[in-house]
């Protein structure tokens, strides 16, 4: 019985999957609660793989894909919901990673999300930065952040992504959301025009490069509220890689761009409960007080750690004291909070005391 796209995918929603991996020679395999499982059932053939490919690209994605040999996109499907799937090649074939995506924005308890990113949510301008490696449930919370300022505020927000993973309904807010390679051919060139079409908020799905990192920053500064993901481990990397995206005669001016505009960042972590069962997230919240503001703008962001470490009253914490925490309430393990610290004799120091 060939395989079908359909098959696989209401498989994956009923094992509560996160992403399904389409391979030559293996059975679909899945990521459940962080861990890859081959399901049972016959290796997926080349004809397979083509039979699919020629079920999910249109043409304009098929041109894309002959010319890049890669291609991101998202579809809907009846009954499964909506999911986000890259292919690529391999041994001359086409291989999909499909990520599966939530039907529903849950709330901020289910996805434990600390009380400062209700309180971004009220921002009217500026720049909210997402970051964490892939994976870690940075379209989750932006699309949490997205779904709150619809739920509370009339507002037209307009979306850039690649590609659209949750689709949102107005509320009170108007939401435009535009798709790479459907709606858009690039983020540069949408970021600019979306600045004619009167937004209140502007969310670019990922930062990549100079000219889509220099519009953000103009928009974020001339009144509107800008929230962007970047693939950067913490605040302090993310601060150093928008620096160093820019040539040394425009670091001066970006970096007063920057400290004039950062509202805050808040860098992830999905890790694996205690229990062995899913996954939690860790956050570290950077924001942009007067004092980190100051960093910023002197350049000084080594001392951006010490200012998140004394930062509490203003809801700021690292990523080590986060660990910390979900460790001391039993959510993980102690060789899981040592093994993604910054500095774990930190986390080491802080049990010791606790004894």
């Amino acid at each position: 019985m060939a395989i079908t796209i359909e098959k696989v995918l209401s498989s994956a929603r009923k094992l509560g999957a996160s992403d399904v991996h389409l391979v030559g020679g293996i059975a679909p395999a899945m990521r459940v609660h962080g861990e890859i499982r081959v399901v049972d059932g016959p290796p997926m053939q080349e004809e397979d793989l083509k039979r699919i490919y020629d079920s999910l690209l249109n043409d304009v994605q098929k041109a894309t894909f002959e010319k890049e040999w890669q291609v991101c996109f998202s579809r809907r499907l009846e009954g499964i919901g909506r999911f986000r799937i890259s292919v690529y090649l391999h041994a001359g074939s086409p291989e999909f990673s499909i990520r599966l995506s939530e039907n529903n924005v849950r709330s901020s308890e289910e996805l434990q999300l600390p009380e400062a990113i209700d309180d971004l949510c009220r921002l009217t301008d500026g720049l909210i930065l997402i970051t964490g490696p892939t994976g870690m449930g940075k379209t989750t919370t932006l699309n949490y952040i997205i779904n709150m300022i619809n739920s509370t505020r009339r507002t037209k927000i307009i979306t850039i992504e690649d590609p659209v993973e949750f689709e949102h309904v107005n509320n009170r807010s108007i939401i435009i959301q535009q798709e790479m390679l459907g709606d858009v051919k690039s983020y540069q060139s949408a970021l600019r025009h979306v600045l004619r079409q009167d937004p209140d908020v502007i969310v670019v799905g990922e930062m990549r490069d100079l000219e889509t990192m220099e519009t953000a920053l103009i928009a974020a500064e001339t009144g509107h509220l800008v929230i962007a993901t970047l693939h950067t481990p913490d605040s302090i990397q993310t601060i150093q890689r928008i620096y160093s995206v820019f040539p040394a005669e425009q670091q001066n001016s970006i970096t007063v761009q920057l400290a004039n505009s950062l509202q805050a960042i808040i860098a992830q972590k999905l890790l694996p409960k205690a229990e062995g069962k899913g996954l939690i997230l860790a956050t570290e919240i950077c924001i942009a007080t007067p004092a980190v503001r100051n960093q910023v703008r002197e350049r000084n962001v080594h001392l951006l750690y010490s200012e998140m470490q004394t930062g509490r009253k203003n809801k700021m914490n690292t990523m080590d004291q986060s660990l910390f925490d979900l460790y001391q309430r039993g959510e993980i393990t102690y060789d899981v909070a040592l093994s993604n610290a910054r500095d774990p004799n930190h986390i080491r120091n802080q049990v010791e005391k606790k004894r």
